[in-house]
């Protein structure tokens, strides 16, 4: 029996009907698990049958893609399905605990909100307005500032009483005085004063502070702080200060689920938590360093991190409205999706079936598919050795049935092409010899012909450095005369500046001309000014001189009202009195007139010495305009030799202008023949370079007829082993 009919028959011993023949009996337990065993016993014995190796078998390549798709298939779409519920598990509790932080916040702004208004609705209470007025009075006896501070305190305790949220409330004039305090007052209030948030409010760069949580005795508390003005003492202001107990946040947080351990945690700025749904870390560092990380110009976001274990969270968060601190939730998101996980499970269940099923549909693709094939491997190890006549007798319609085919076909066409190979091997030997004779006369043809090519491409090569160096050459020149120009430009540059400067001279001394014509008419005017000063200054000493005589007679007469009072007698002392008092005037007069004629005695010497000052200025003016005169002509000259200067360099640059075109144009010309030269020198070198290879060529196509002539001897040989 041959080789190819034993391959036919093996797979024949596989094809029980064992289990086929049970369906007629009565089905049972112990039946089917026998049947059970049975099948899988074959199918372990047929895959044993199969080489294992799947770079020898395509059988084995194709079950192993077949099982591979299905698989992969169904876990990628298990996977995706899971990530799939992940994903929208988690965007959905995102969404859900945003706009559940975003409620929350709302509701703490408002509560804070309330506290902002209460602190200024108590200050500026018409009553406590009035009494603190009356406190900051200087001149209030003890008792009564005592007095007015209880009335004080007791406007402060309504008000925490009317909220048992409020702990306690503190008022801190700013001007160093008493702080009134009402409710239950911390340990930290002692040190108000001296913390960097007070001073910030008492100087006004911020108006209300909100300082975090603390804890004092067990109770936590955090603060709100106001700057607040007097309405009766503008230059008074005070802080207001509000301590409120934790709790009235912590009540807004701890009714809120964000899922199974899921917290809640208001961050102030500076990383300490204000309230928590665990009461423990309240006042102490946030735990979360994540929250520290938060962008500050975002409002509200929800962001997937990790928490201080490692874990994966998701947090959201939402900045309130009232001030800096931010409502944080956090939740793991492993227990958001753990119900996904039975889609995982489901999954992988499904994957272990569907890998029985691909095996077993796998091997009955293996017996369809490797049985035919390796019949047909072993004919065409018979056609390997020469036996052209070798024949498959697989019919079928399917693709094997077609290699079946084709495969006889091959040899069909195999036949006729070794017969056809063995009568053109002949030809062609023929045909190699006349080839390596023409070959030889072409080599030599070759030979002659790249000599001449190199003498040429010598001589291209000179000119073309010859060009290069003439390009050179004009570039210098083109540098140089770029320097000239640059040179001239400049030059008419600094002319045209000097004739601006000679213009702003002209107009500056014609200005400095007219300032002394009237600095002349001036000096005159004052001159005719000084000495109608003098006449009106002598008609002054006249008036004096008049009032001069007339004390004098007012003296005389007075002298003789005294002598005829003393001849009256007694009935003449009234009169004596009145003449000694016109006396006493007249003295008095005679003394003013004496210090007004000093004084105008002075003026008259100052208005001299004026009249002849000016009298001596009046040739320095003359002079000084004479100068300005010739200085102004001076310049007039020079600024018309700089325009006919200008002309002058306007001409030298146009003449420059145009030997610098030409110098381009001959610089373009020469940069052109250097080209021309270089790609004549290019072209000939690359005809020598062709005509050598052509040489080379032509050995090579020597041996080649050679080489041609040896294989046709040795095809020949070969097509001798085949038998037709």
């Amino acid at each position: 029996m041959s080789e190819v009919e034993q391959h036919d028959k093996k797979p024949k011993k596989d094809k029980k009907p064992g289990g086929i023949k049970e369906k007629k009996k009565k089905p049972s337990a112990s039946t089917g698990i026998h049947t059970a065993k049975s099948f899988f016993s074959n199918v372990g014995t047929a895959i044993g049958r199969m080489p294992m190796n799947p770079a020898k078998s395509v059988g084995i390549r194709l079950f192993l893609i077949f099982l591979s798709a299905i698989v992969f298939f169904v876990i990628v779409l298990g996977y995706l399905s899971y990530d799939k519920a992940k994903s929208t598990i988690e965007k959905n509790a995102a969404n859900g605990n945003q706009q559940t932080i975003i409620q929350t916040s709302e509701k703490i702004d408002i509560i804070l909100e309330k506290y902002e208004n209460a602190g200024r609705q108590i200050f500026y209470d018409i009553e406590l307005q009035k009494l603190l007025s009356e406190y900051t009075d200087k001149k209030l006896s003890d008792y009564d500032s005592f007095t007015v501070e209880r009335s004080i305190r007791d406007k402060l305790s309504n008000q925490i009483t009317s909220d048992s949220s409020i702990r306690a409330i503190y008022l801190i004039p700013t001007k160093g005085e008493k702080i009134i305090s009402a409710g239950q007052a911390s340990e930290s209030s002692k040190t108000v004063l001296e913390q960097s948030w007070y001073t910030e409010l008492k100087e006004g760069d911020k108006k209300i502070m909100w300082l975090p949580t603390m804890q004092n005795s067990g109770a936590p508390y955090f603060t709100i702080a106001r700057s607040l003005g007097s309405m009766n003492d503008l230059t008074s202001t005070y802080v207001v200060m509000f301590e409120l107990n934790a709790s009235v946040l912590d009540t807004q947080l701890k009714g809120i689920n964000l899922g199974e351990n899921g917290q809640l945690q208001l961050i102030s700025p500076e990383g300490i938590v204000v309230s928590s749904s665990e009461s423990s870390i309240v006042g102490s560092e946030t735990a979360w360093t994540f929250a520290k990380e938060f962008p500050a110009d975002t409002k509200t976001d929800d962001v997937r991190t990790k928490d201080e274990q490692g874990r994966n969270v998701l947090a959201v968060y939402n900045t309130l409205n009232t001030n800096d601190w931010k409502l944080v939730g956090s939740v793991q998101t492993s227990e958001l999706t753990k119900d996904a996980s039975s889609i995982l499970v489901i999954t992988l269940i499904v994957a272990a079936i569907d890998v029985i099923f691909a095996i077993l549909i796998g091997i009955w693709m293996v017996r369809m598919i490797a049985r035919p094939l390796g019949k047909l491997n072993l004919l065409m190890k018979e056609g390997a050795k020469g036996n052209l006549n070798v024949r498959t007798d697989h019919k079928s319609q399917d693709e094997i049935g077609q290699l079946s085919a084709s495969f006889n076909d091959m040899m069909e066409q195999i036949t006729g092409l070794v017969q056809q190979t063995s009568n053109t091997a002949q030809e062609v030997l023929r045909t190699a010899t006349e080839l390596s004779d023409a070959s030889k006369k072409t080599a030599i043809s070759a030979k002659e012909i790249a000599v001449a090519t190199e003498e040429i491409a010598n001589g291209a090569s000179s000119l073309a450095v010859e060009a290069e160096r003439g390009s050179d050459l004009t570039n210098n020149i083109s540098k140089q005369m770029q320097m000239v120009v640059s040179a001239n430009e400049e030059m008419g540059k600094s002319a045209r500046h000097v004739e601006s400067a000679s213009e702003l001279g002209t107009k500056h001394l014609s200005d400095l001309l007219d300032k002394t014509h009237q600095t002349e008419d001036m000096t005159r005017s004052m001159m005719h000014k000084v000495d109608g000063l003098k006449e009106t200054t002598s008609s002054v000493v006249k008036v004096l001189d008049v009032l001069q005589n007339i004390t004098k007679q007012t003296n005389i007469l007075s002298l003789n009202a005294t002598i005829e009072a003393a001849r009256a007698g007694a009935a003449g002392r009234g009169f004596m009195v009145v003449a000694d008092e016109i006396r006493q005037l007249a003295d008095q007069s005679r003394q003013s007139i004496d210090m007004v004629s000093q004084i105008t005695d002075r003026i008259m010497t100052e208005m001299n010495e004026t009249v002849q000052v000016l009298l001596d200025a009046n040739p320095l003016f003359k002079g000084q305009m004479n100068a300005v005169k010739e200085t102004n002509d001076i310049f007039v000259s020079v600024q018309q030799q700089m325009v006919d200067f200008i002309e002058s360099l306007d001409s030298v640059t146009h003449s420059i202008d145009e030997l610098n075109e030409s110098q381009n144009v001959l610089s373009e010309a020469m940069s052109n023949v250097s080209a021309v030269a270089e790609e004549s020198s290019a072209t000939s070198e690359e005809v020598a370079s062709l005509s050598t290879e052509q040489q080379s060529v032509s050995s090579q196509l020597v041996n080649l007829s050679s080489q041609l002539e040896n294989v046709s001897n040795e095809l020949k040989e070969t097509l001798s082993r085949f038998r037709l």
